[in-house]
């Protein structure tokens, strides 16, 4: 069974980006040594356009292959003439409102998107899935989701997109990985706390 991971980008205060998903306040904290570290652990997560500029284009995949994003989120890419933004996954984006894809590599899934999620899930590999975002399809699949790596940047947004837009309900997960860069980012790892099974 492979992971549904939820990696992102989140405020002191809770929040993916301002109230229209604007994530701007975060890009001055990518110094050396936190880049450092995306394009050694998570390079997979960096756009095809970014790989590009940092020379990664053949930097293997160390944690994904398939990514899965929503609506809102791969309009980002879409509005920086971006088709498709991570070309070096399989690439999945949950919508309703596009009714052809405008890019082969990418599969617009409209209906049972859970149903699609298990689907993959239950196939066979050594890498997972990633949750791209945004808030809207986080919340969707937050029974979904078995892991959380949280890229906490020391500021406050006030107000904004959550990182879940979804009903209340208490989850569990547990630490499992803690890192703080000297710009002040800390970067935390929860697994998802099971009924029946270990953490």
């Amino acid at each position: 069974m492979r992971k549904l991971t939820y990696f992102v980008a989140v405020s002191v205060d809770g929040f993916i980006g301002g109230p229209d998903g604007d994530a701007n306040a975060f890009m001055s904290f990518l110094d050396d040594e936190f880049l450092g570290f995306l394009k050694t652990e998570y390079p997979e997560t960096i756009s095809a356009q970014g790989r590009r500029a940092l020379g990664l284009e053949h930097r293997a995949n160390q944690r994904f292959d398939t990514v899965i994003q929503g609506r809102a989120s791969y309009q980002l890419g879409l509005d920086a003439g971006m088709t498709s933004p991570y070309g070096h996954l399989r690439e999945y984006v949950a919508t309703r409102s596009i009714e052809k894809s405008p890019d082969p590599k990418v599969e617009l899934v409209a209906d049972d998107l859970v149903g699609k999620v298990r689907e993959l899930k239950a196939e066979d590999g050594e890498f997972g899935i990633w949750l791209c975002g945004g808030a809207t399809l986080a919340g969707e699949l937050a029974d979904e989701v078995d892991e959380l790596v949280l890229k906490t940047y020391p500021v406050i947004l006030g107000s904004g997109m959550p990182m879940f837009r979804s009903g209340f309900a208490v989850t569990e997960f547990a630490l499992t990985r803690n890192r703080t860069f000297g710009n002040g980012v800390v970067v935390r790892t929860y697994s998802r706390k099971r009924p029946g099974l270990p953490d």
